[in-house]
C-alpha cells in the first residue's frame, strides 16, 4: 500500500471516530453490561441538589434504570459516601426490589416488597448527604440480582447478599458540599 492509501485509511478511521461509531465511556462502571442507573433529579457527576440532603427536604431522588440483564430477578440499591471520616458510610440500603420495578419515585414510595435496611445513621430510611466538611462523593449503586429475594436484615447481610447474587450493576455519582 502506498502513502495515499495509508492516508485514506487514516482519514476513514478519523471519520468513524467523529461520527460516533466508537462508543465512549459514559460514566461509572456498570459491571460489564449495558445496565444504567438514571435520574430525573440528578445528573451523573453534577452536584446533588440540596433538596435531597440534610439541608433540604432530605428525601430520596427519583431513580430509574434500563438495560437490565435478562436473568435479573430482583434489585438492590445502596447510597454510599466513600469520603466519610469514619470510612465508607451507607446512607440508604434497599433490597428485594421486585424485577418488575423499573423506578423509584422522588421521595418514595418503594415498590411493594422492597425492604429498607438500617443505614449507618441507625435508621431504616433514606438519609441524605450531610458532609461535615468539604465536598464528598455520593454514589448511588443499583444491583441486579439473580435471585428473587435475599436475607438483608443488616448492612453486613445486605453487602454479602449483593456480592453473592449480583449479575449486573450501575452507578450514579452526585457530589455534595454543605452550604
Amino acid at each position: 500500500m502506498n502513502f495515499n492509501g495509508l492516508a485514506f485509511l487514516a482519514l476513514l478511521a478519523a471519520l468513524a471516530l467523529l461520527s460516533g461509531c466508537v462508543q465512549q465511556d459514559a460514566g461509572p462502571s456498570t459491571g460489564g453490561g449495558s445496565m444504567k442507573l438514571l435520574s430525573n433529579d440528578l445528573r451523573n457527576g453534577s452536584e446533588m441538589p440540596s433538596e435531597f440532603t440534610c439541608e433540604g427536604s432530605d428525601i430520596s431522588p427519583e431513580l430509574h434504570w434500563a438495560g437490565v440483564p435478562s436473568g435479573a430477578k430482583s434489585f438492590a440499591i445502596i447510597l454510599r459516601d466513600p469520603d466519610a471520616p469514619s470510612g465508607d458510610f451507607a446512607h440508604w440500603l434497599v433490597c428485594n426490589i421486585p424485577a418488575s420495578a423499573a423506578s423509584i419515585p422522588k421521595g418514595g414510595p418503594l415498590p411493594k416488597g422492597a425492604v429498607q435496611v438500617v443505614n449507618d445513621f441507625g435508621k431504616k430510611a433514606y438519609g441524605g448527604p450531610c458532609p461535615p466538611s468539604g465536598t464528598h462523593r455520593y454514589v448511588f449503586r443499583l444491583y441486579a440480582l439473580g435471585v428473587e429475594s435475599v436475607d438483608c436484615g443488616s448492612k453486613q447481610q445486605f453487602l454479602q447478599a449483593v456480592e453473592q447474587h449480583k449479575i449486573g450493576e450501575a452507578a450514579l455519582l452526585a457530589p455534595y458540599k454543605r452550604k
